[in-house]
């Protein structure tokens, strides 16, 4: 596993460690991390503050995303894929996408390279958290 990942699966404990939802992300660009991020939705009480929203808000202004690539711990659901779509991200790791299948083909299907890692401590964080909180992760992927 990659700097990278590891930094984003460090963001999921924290996320975890704060009663909230573990999913990390991170953005790199030139090499090197430019933002972190993690799931508030229940700690600042905000339905949109997903792991890479949070990212890319703590990133602030990177100029151009185009040599920007994204790690995830989960992949990114139809918000966070907007958003790199949006701005550009042509690259977006994923820790898993077992527990949550995320829009893949939607970032696919406008340019970006989707690379799956099927990690197996992002799916035990995954499988633990929604196991231990089902009506959260429901509310948290909109099926409640």
């Amino acid at each position: 596993m990659d700097e990278f990942m590891k930094a984003a699966i460090d963001q999921a404990k924290i996320g975890r460690s704060e009663k909230g939802i573990p999913i990390g992300s991170v953005l790199v660009k030139d090499g090197k991390i430019v933002g972190y991020g993690h799931n508030k939705r229940v700690q600042d009480n905000d339905p949109v503050t997903h792991a890479e929203i949070d990212c890319l808000r703590n990133a602030g202004r990177v100029g151009s995303y185009k040599n920007t690539v994204l790690y995830s711990t989960l992949m990114p659901c139809y918000l966070c894929a907007g958003a790199v779509v949006q701005f550009g991200i042509k690259k977006v790791y994923a820790g898993e996408s077992e527990t949550f299948s995320g829009a893949k083909e939607f970032m696919q299907s406008h340019g970006v390279e989707v690379i799956d890692l099927n990690i197996e401590e992002c799916k035990n964080m995954m499988k633990e958290f929604i196991n231990n909180n089902p009506k959260l992760w429901n509310e948290d992927i909109g099926e409640l």
